[in-house]
């Protein structure tokens, strides 16, 4: 069976880190900080996904505002156009996705709902563990 969003998910966990639209760049760079990730999902009422903050941001906002940038809403330097994808969505899928959008984190929803967070070293080790599972029944049949 094909690697996709929810086999990553089923290895990794489901555990996504979010905050509010409202809390302040120097907050979300602590979060960032704090549980050593890239990205955080900002999400609103409901748990509904309204963006992602990264590491490119805090470097954009510090860039572009200077000193000023660490009090403001995280939601005037977030991504607010958030791709995301599906559990089913397949691990090629993800490749190509991120590749030419040049992102490094997807949001994954399941039934409108964030189910978990997928980073591209999330993808090459699922790719690496299917090449990995093919080169095993290689040998396997070779042998056999």
């Amino acid at each position: 069976m094909p690697a996709s969003a929810r086999s990553i998910l089923d290895q990794k966990g489901r555990n996504v880190i979010t905050i509010s639209p409202t809390v302040t760049l120097g907050e979300a760079a602590h979060v960032l900080e704090e549980h050593k990730i890239g990205a955080v999902v900002v999400v609103g009422m409901e748990s509904r996904i309204v963006g992602i903050f990264t590491e490119r941001d805090v470097v954009r906002a510090i860039g572009t505002e200077g000193k000023a940038a660490f009090d403001q809403p995280v939601s005037a330097f977030m991504t607010a156009n958030v791709y995301r994808c599906r559990e089913d969505t397949s691990v090629n899928e993800l490749m190509e996705m991120m590749s030419s959008r040049r992102f490094r984190h997807v949001p994954v929803e399941d039934n409108g709902k964030l189910s978990g967070i997928i980073s591209i070293g999330d993808v090459v080790k699922s790719r690496i563990r299917e090449i990995e599972q093919e080169a095993e029944h290689i040998k396997a049949y070779i042998a056999g």
